[in-house]
This record gives C-alpha cells, structure tokens and sequence, in this order.
C-alpha cells in the first residue's frame, strides 16, 4: 500500500507550487479551479497571510465579496499587512462601501511596506490561454448548449493536457459519465531522497515542447504532473534546463546524477559542462595559427589532455571585434587569419532563427553560476592587450604543441570558400547521440564518484526531493477529492462519505468539505447529521451561498420555520441577486402553505439564473396540485438545464402517476432512478407503478432493495407491507407495520392497515384495540372503519 504524508510544515516548494496552480487558474478565468487551490492552501496552513491573499483574492474574482472581505478583516487588536489592507480596499470598493475603502487604503499607506512575498512577486501572464484552457472552455459551453458528447470529448482531452485543470473534473462530473479516477489521474508513487551516486534512467525523461506542455515517452504512460509556465515567478532553476525528469516532476534532475539525453531542443554539448575558457586573452600561447575558412558544421574542440592542460580556448564572435596578437611581429602575419574568426558556439546559436537555444544558455549561466559553453564573453582591448603580453612568455614547446592540435582540428573539419554566414538550422546533426560531439558531452558530465561527494551537491539532490514531494502532496490531495467528488456526482454517498474520512483532518474541516458532507447526508435521507453538517458549513463561511438551496430544502424537509426563515433573511442581505437567496425565500412561504408567493420567488431566483435547475424543479412541485400542465412545463425546463437533475424526472413521473399514464409515469421513475440508483423514494415509485400492473413479485422486489438502501424509510415499508398483505403474506406484513407503528404512532393509515392484518389473521382483540385508536387518531375515518367491519371487499380496501 502506498504510504500517505501528511505535512507537518507548509515547504517553500509547496507554496510556490500552489501559488503557480492558483494564478495559472486566475488568469485562464478559471475561476472554481483558482477556488479549489486556494482553499487547499489556506486550509494547509491558517497562518500563512500570502495563503490568506490568494484566497480573498479569489473568492473576490468569484463574486464572493463578503466573504473576502470577512477572510481579510481582522479584528483591531491583531496586526494587519498591507496586503490585507489592498484586497479589503477592492472587497470594499465592490460592496459600494467607498468611505471604508479609502480609509482603508490611507492605512495602507501608513504601514511600512511589507517584504514580498511569493505571491506579490512580479510575473507574466499568458496574453492568450494555452490548448488545455481552450479545451476547458468549450467544454464548458458545450454543456450549457446540451452538446453532451463534445463536452465530454473536450473535458477528457484538457486534462490529458494537463490533469490540474479542476474544473475540466467536475464538467465530466456534470456529465454524470466520469471514467475511473485512475484513468483520469494516473497514480504516482512517493518521490525518495536520493543517495551519493544513485543516477536516474534518462530514457524515461520527458522532452518540453515549445508549448510548455509534457511529451512523455511511452513508457511513461502519461503519469505526469503538468506544471504551468508562469514567467517571473523566481523559480528555483535547476542545474539545466529540462523541465521534466524521470519520476515526472517539473524541475530536473541534478546533472551529476544522470546523463543528459540530446535533442533538437536540447543539444548536448549546451546541457552541462562549463568551458574552459582563458580570461585573460583569445590569442593562442602557440602565436598565430593558419588561416582557416568558415564551415557550416561546428568545429571539433581540443582534446580532454589539451583542456586539462589549459589549451582549450573559444574565439571571440564578430561582435567582440578583432584580437591583436600576441606579439608586433605576428600581427602581419595573423592579421588575415584575425579578420576572419573561425565559428564558435556562440556563431551558431546567434541568429534570430534559434533564439531560445541562448535562453536557455542564460537560464542555466544565472542557475549554476558558470558560463554555459559558446556563451561568449566580452572583454575590454586593456585586458586584451595585458593578456597577449602574458601569452608571449610561453615556452616555445607549448606552442608547438598547441599549433599542432589546432591545425589537426582544423585539416579534420569540413570547410566552404563561401564567406556567408553558415546557417544554423544545419548543426542538429552534430548534436545526434551518436556524434562523437555528444559523446564527449556524455563523458565529461557523468556524476562524479561517492567519494566526491560535496555540500553543494548535496543541495541540489534535497532541493530536488522537496519540489517532488510538493507535486506528489498536492496531486495525491487531488485524486482523494477528485474520488469523494466522483463517487457524490454519481450519487454513491457512502462511498463519498468513506473518501472523505481518507482526507488530512485540516482539509476535513473546511467548508467545501463539510458542505459536501451535507449533500451525502441529504442525498441518503439522514436530514439530523446533514444538519449539523450545513450548520458547521455555516459557522465556518457565514456569507457563503453555494449550496445554501440545499440547506434550505433540508430545513423545509425538517420543517423547522424559524431557521428557514432566518436564512433566508441572511442570503437575502448578503446577495439578493443570488438564486439561491430566492430559493431560501421560496421555501419559507412553502412551508407556510403560500403557494402563490413561493411560486413567485422561485420564478426569480430563474430570471437571475437561467440555468438553475433546482429553481424550475422546485415550481413544477409548487403547482403540481393546481395545474399539472404547467408543472410538467417547469420539470421539461430543468432538465433542459440540466439532464441530470432526478428530481425534474422524479416530478414528470409524478405528474403522468397522477394522470394514469403508467406507462410515461414507470419511464421517468426509471430514468430518475438511473441517475440516483440508492435513492430509496424513486425505487419505491418504479414499485407503485409495477403494483398498479398488478405485478406484486417485482414491486416486491424493487421494495426490498429500495429498504436495503434505507431500512428507516416509512414510504416504501408501507408500500411493502400492502404488497405483502395482497400477496397474503400477513406474518411478514406484520412486522413491517409494527415497526411503522412504533415509529409513527400517530399515522392512522398504518394504524387501519395493522388492524386489518389483524382481522385477517383472526385475532379480533387487538382489531377492536386499533380500531378504537384509528378512531380516536382520525374521527373522519369512519365509513373505512366501517366498511372494515362489515367485511365488504376488505382485499381491495383503499385507505383514500
């Protein structure tokens, strides 16, 4: 089994990470994936002020401006930055509270400033959103255009482009066709500290595309964390300049552990080791070399003995200007071979054609601290000048020995009498694996042995574990509630329940959690613990409105008037645009029997949101007794919002029951019940249908799963207990009414059907007892009572 962490202390890495993920979503306009990330964090650590930023500053872009302004408002006695200061400004400035604001904003200026933090840091955003983000979007609007299958084909292909996009998950949880979590999110294991002399495979490392996405090899499988390219960020560089490693993590790995594999994006004699360039002078200790013409292939450098021995130079580009010699006597000589450089690494990279090759030279330059190899570097004529009188007291034995390896290196590369500049599209050929250029490189950047092991290499490889271990936490945390948010769209609410409790107790506790604990209980038909649930959601977001419509229906359900009331008053003051503050409004005259007002507020709470299927479903119910017509109009509107609403179906079949289409009423129970397979109340319908067909072993049937579900549902053991006493079965009939009897003592249709098991198993004491209760509980039953004791078609008795 794969071992879980739990972070004790936020790491650097993982804010960063997170800080990454959040402002990626922000300026996609990705608004609940830029939500769920921030909530992580903040919830991670409560004390983290930039943390507290992020997630004002999104619950601000969300809509939610009470509830950022609250998260950043602290009482007077504690100490505010000035970064809670600015967002309570904008928090404000929405609000219309202008006078708050600039007072605000003058204590802003007070403050001394605060040191930035990762979050404030300069960045670049994307002026147009990459592939995944395009493909989030039209996902989006193919669902709200009914296009169900292109947004499902647009859902699945943005996060295979990258599987961060949160919002792509729960499009394909609105779909209600959601694959497997491991096939969306493959699973990863635990990234390891790694030990003096491990080396990773490079045949497994992904290639960065000019995308910025992953092109992982096959053996790979996909399983990767996609990181979003936010320029600016001051991201710890890694020592070169892949973005991808083995184990799939973003930075990459440490040059000394693992070769570098040579590509057209990554030439291999660029990736690692540092020239061994002479500071002082360009000129040869040898004099003058012979004249030699430019090439479009790169020049073979000198050997590993004549680098050891500080032979090995690079020739200063055209830019730098020419060199003087090393002697006066030699300038005459030299002075043709001098006007005519021979093409160095900087030569080939220089042209506008490949500008990212010297990107990624710099990137690395500023990362490790050494000049990458062709980097040319400028020099003064002054030092130029010191450095050709130092060159001429060589001995004459080194300059031989250092014509002779030049002029061998120059006789072996190929030439052209073209005095054009050559054309570095040409040179990837130099660059193949199997070059004797990338062998070199492969040699001279193998990792060194254990027993030269230093503290600066040390560094890298810890550095290297905390950045993968933040990728690990952050998309293990992902794959837990993306499990519990696929098991509550499918309506598995056990299973949601039991995915939830895997979560760490810190994420166990926000809002978002202890909503969707609600919605679990509510769904399973346990409305005391979706209450607490609801009730803790609201003492942790007092001026929360997601999810409010169902907390309202709940409290309707409880028939609890004075709550229902009380928030309705509350969502009202916080937003009275919201839907759902109208559907709060419309179940608190609901439950007073004002069917008119209350089919008023949720017309409103439509208007404000078109797509707003519960406030359609919710006026089907309200007129379902008055005209049914118009209700089976409001159901056909929510489910043109939204197919997978049940209870729009569950309305229809409602509706059609009432209007004896059996055949119309049993397809919409059945399609009600397909979306909501453990919903208790819809399998009891699809068995009213079969019991009017007369089909008493199938409704049956459907009755007992439909108590397996929920074994305190009064509904369906009452259905069962009629199925048994017209299949005579009176025994088994008998307990389930008992059970209703000590549940519902004041329920007199169970008290008139216990009687009648009663009279039909002969036992005419208790009858008489239960007749005198029926009686005393519902004087109006009387010609029932009546026609009981006569004996008159007691088989087919209705209890009206």
């Amino acid at each position: 089994m794969q071992r879980e962490v739990t972070p004790t202390t936020t790491s650097p890495q993982l804010c960063r990470r997170y800080i990454e993920l959040i402002w990626y979503c922000l300026d996609a306009g990705l608004h609940r994936s830029a939500l769920f990330y921030a909530e992580r964090y903040f919830v991670h650590d409560l004390r983290n002020h930039d943390a507290r930023h992020l997630y004002a500053t999104v619950l601000l872009e969300s809509g939610q401006s009470h509830s950022a302004l609250r998260l950043v408002n602290a009482p007077p006695k504690e100490p505010r930055c000035t970064g809670c200061l600015s967002i309570l400004a904008k928090c404000c400035v929405k609000l219309g509270q202008h006078r708050q604001a600039r007072e605000a904003l003058q204590d802003c200026l007070r403050e001394p400033p605060d040191i930035p933090t990762e979050s404030m840091r300069p960045r670049t955003a994307s002026a147009f959103p990459d592939a995944a983000v395009l493909l989030c979007q039209a996902g989006n609007s193919a669902l709200k255009g009914n296009l169900h299958e292109s947004a499902f084909d647009s859902y699945r292909e943005a996060l295979r482009r990258n599987p961060m996009l949160w919002e792509a998950f729960e499009g394909l949880c609105a779909l209600g066709d959601i694959p497997p979590i491991d096939e969306l999110f493959y699973p990863r294991t635990q990234p390891h500290r790694r030990k003096p002399g491990d080396e990773g495979s490079s045949s497994s490392i992904p290639v960065a595309t000019g995308a910025g996405f992953f092109t992982p090899d096959a053996s790979s499988a996909g399983n990767l964390i996609w990181k979003p390219v936010l320029k600016g960020m001051d991201t710890p560089a890694g020592p070169r300049d892949s973005i991808a490693t083995s184990d799939s993590s973003f930075y990459g790995e440490p040059s000394f552990q693992a070769p570098v594999r040579a590509s057209r994006s990554q030439p291999a004699h660029l990736a690692v080791h540092p020239p061994a360039v002479r500071p002082l002078s360009s000129a040869d200790e040898a004099g003058p070399v012979t004249k030699k013409l430019r090439s479009s292939a790169r020049q073979r450098p000198a050997s590993s003995t004549t680098t050891a021995a500080g032979a090995h130079q690079l020739k200063p580009s055209k830019s730098a200007g020419a060199v003087p010699g090393a002697a006066a006597g030699d300038r005459a000589k030299s002075s043709k071979a001098r006007a005519r450089p021979a093409l160095t690494n900087a030569n080939l990279f220089s042209s506008p054609g490949r500008p990212t090759q010297n990107a990624a030279a710099m990137s690395r330059f500023h990362a490790v601290g050494k000049p990458p190899v062709g980097m040319g570097i400028r020099q003064s004529k002054r030092l130029q000048s010191k450095g050709s009188k130092i060159a001429s007291k060589a001995s004459t034995r080194g300059r031989r020995q250092a014509s002779t390896k030049n002029a061998t290196a120059t006789s072996r590369a190929p030439s052209h009498d073209s005095g054009q500049d050559a054309d570095p599209g040409g040179v990837d050929s130099a660059f193949t694996p199997g070059s004797p250029i990338a062998q070199r490189a492969d040699s001279e950047t193998s990792p060194p042995p254990s027993g030269t092991w230093t503290a600066n290499q040390e560094l890298d490889p810890e550095e290297q574990y905390q950045i993968e271990l933040a990728d690990y936490q952050i998309y293990d945390l992902m794959r837990k509630f993306a499990k519990a948010v696929r098991a509550l769209s499918l309506y598995d609410c056990r299973l949601c329940l039991e995915e939830l409790e895997k979560l760490p107790p810190e994420h166990q506790r926000s809002a978002s959690v202890m909503a969707m604990v609600g919605k679990a209980h509510y769904e399973l038909g346990q409305y005391p613990a979706a209450e607490r649930a609801f009730e803790a959601v609201r003492n942790l977001e007092p001026y929360r409105l997601w999810d409010m419509e169902v907390y309202s229906t709940l409290l309707w359900h409880l028939q609890k008037n004075i709550k229902l009331s009380f928030l309705a008053q509350e969502l009202l003051s916080i937003d009275p645009k919201s839907p759902q503050a109208w559907i709060a409004v419309g179940n608190c005259f609901s439950l007073q029997k004002e069917k008119t007002q209350a089919l008023t507020c949720f017309r409103r709470a439509a208007q404000l949101d078109p797509t707003c299927a519960y406030a359609y479903t919710l006026s089907g119910h309200e007129s379902i007794d008055e005209d049914l017509n118009k209700a089976i109009n409001f159901f056909q509107s929510a489910l043109r919002a939204d197919a997978r609403h049940y209870n729009a179906w569950y309305g229809l079949g409602t509706c059609y029951m009432r209007m004896s289409k059996l055949r119309l009423a049993e397809y919409h129970f059945r399609k009600a019940s397909e979306i909501h397979p453990q919903n208790a109340v819809l399998l009891g319908c699809v068995g009213m249908v079969q019991e009017r067909y007369m089909k008493y072993d199938k409704a049956l049937e459907l009755f007992n799963r439909a108590i397996q579900y929920s074994p305190e549902n009064a509904l369906v053991r009452y259905h069962r207990a009629k199925i048994l006493i017209a299949m005579k079965r009176y025994t088994a009939a008998l307990e389930d009414l008992k059970y209703l009897r000590d549940t519902s003592p004041e329920e007199s249709n169970v008290l008139f059907q216990l009687a009648k098991v009663y009279r039909l198993l002969g036992d005419n004491v208790k009858f008489t007892q239960l007749l005198a209760e029926v009686r005393d509980v519902a004087p109006k039953s009387l010609a029932k009572i009546r026609k009981l004791t006569e004996g008159v078609d007691n088989d087919m008795m209705d209890e009206g």
